[in-house]
């Protein structure tokens, strides 16, 4: 994260000495992804293809975690990292550059990280990834370690893992749900308090049963998007499918594309509806979990649901103007710019920019440019 990003706690007026330390733990697998943007069409079977531009980043789950620091939210990985260059690479990236915590995270001696290659075009994406499941950390391996060239490493835990049979202690937890599989974590992450936020990836069994997700039960929120949310609820509209989800959890977020996004909150019966923010997207790679990011960090602070919702949106939108999935995960630097640069602009409905008023309280004055550039082509750079 630049140094000269505003240092916003969203949750500062709600922190007390006995909270935990921990915002959002999450985990899941952390991919290296190479990301060519610039093509003009998809790539055709015999031909080479060139791109006009190249970025490297952590990817999969670093994604959402990259997107929850930026916000200023104290966030907790647990991941394996292979001990090649990618996997120093993405450790590095993620807990000098972003700040993560992965005091939970291990280094797998002799296992590759995980690669997606992510072509950008015409607003869609196109993805290659090659991997392999890492192996569970041996009992006296330890984690907040990584070896490093010389095999030494560092370690900021005991020697016995504590994850997953211990989750850390967290405001909110992040849960990928998947058909027949429950993750005995999240049930203790619950129980401990946190609020967990669902979310969801395409049924490969095709049967679309949330009894199927066993998980679901210890969700605050469920977040799929409109396709999934109708196949899940058998209807053939995304609000409808909203209110038949929010019969099964207290709160349903389904994302409707370029359409914005629509909630119901369960417990009361308010729903809140808030359309896209139309942008030139240069690649959509990370959005959704931008999205996720956006409105987790609204729900902690307890903002209205029609705020989360337009902030998720917006930190969404932001994002596909930029390439890569965790490279372009907005900070308060880039809202801040926005907001400043979208009043300033001619034919601007005053009733859509009243929308983000709530952005006034939150955001400071901001002299710099935007759309602000981060993405790298290469990994080899060093300072």
């Amino acid at each position: 994260m630049s140094t000269d990003t505003p240092g916003i706690d969203p949750l500062e007026a709600l922190r007390a000495p006995r909270d935990p330390a921990c915002d959002v733990f999450l985990t899941g697998p952390v991919f290296l992804d190479i990301i060519f943007t610039g093509l003009d069409s998809a790539p055709v079977r015999g031909t080479e293809s060139w791109a006009r531009g190249m970025g490297s980043s952590p990817g999969g789950v670093a994604n959402m975690a990259t997107a929850l620091a930026r916000l200023g939210l104290h966030t907790s990985l647990a991941a394996a990292f292979g001990d090649d260059h990618y996997g120093e690479y993405c450790w590095d990236a993620l807990e000098q550059g972003e700040g993560i915590d992965l005091s939970m995270s291990h280094t797998v001696p002799g296992w590759h990280s995980p690669v997606t290659v992510s072509m950008a075009y015409e607003g869609e994406r196109t993805m290659v990834s090659h991997g392999h499941e890492a192996p569970a950390p041996a009992p006296d391996a330890g984690t907040g370690s990584r070896a490093g060239a010389t095999g030494t490493g560092t370690s900021t835990a005991a020697a016995a893992p504590v994850f997953p049979q211990c989750p850390p202690r967290a405001r909110a937890a992040i849960a990928s749900l998947a058909p027949g599989r429950s993750e005995p974590w999240v049930a203790t992450a619950a129980r401990d308090g946190a609020l967990v936020f669902g979310d969801v990836g395409w049924d490969e069994t095709g049967r679309w049963d949330l009894d199927a997700l066993p998980d679901l039960a210890h969700c605050e929120a469920f977040l799929p998007n409109a396709e999934e949310a109708m196949r899940y609820t058998r209807t053939d509209c995304p609000r409808a499918a909203a209110h038949a989800l929010a019969e099964r959890v207290p709160l349903a977020v389904v994302t409707l594309g370029a359409e914005g996004a629509y909630a119901v909150d369960g417990r009361t019966g308010t729903a809140a509806a808030v359309p896209a923010i139309e942008v030139e997207a240069l690649d959509p790679t990370g959005a959704g979990d931008v999205f996720v990011a956006g409105f987790v960090t609204g729900t902690l602070a307890d903002w209205p649901l029609a705020d989360r919702l337009a902030f998720a949106g917006l930190t969404a939108a932001l994002s596909v103007q930029e390439f890569g999935g965790s490279l372009s995960a907005p900070g308060w630097a880039e809202i801040a710019a926005w907001w400043q640069l979208i009043r300033t602009c001619d034919r601007q409905d005053p009733a859509a920019l009243e929308r983000y008023a709530f952005l006034d309280d939150l955001l400071p004055a901001t002299a710099r440019a935007w759309p602000l550039r981060r993405a790298v082509p290469t990994i080899g750079f060093r300072q």
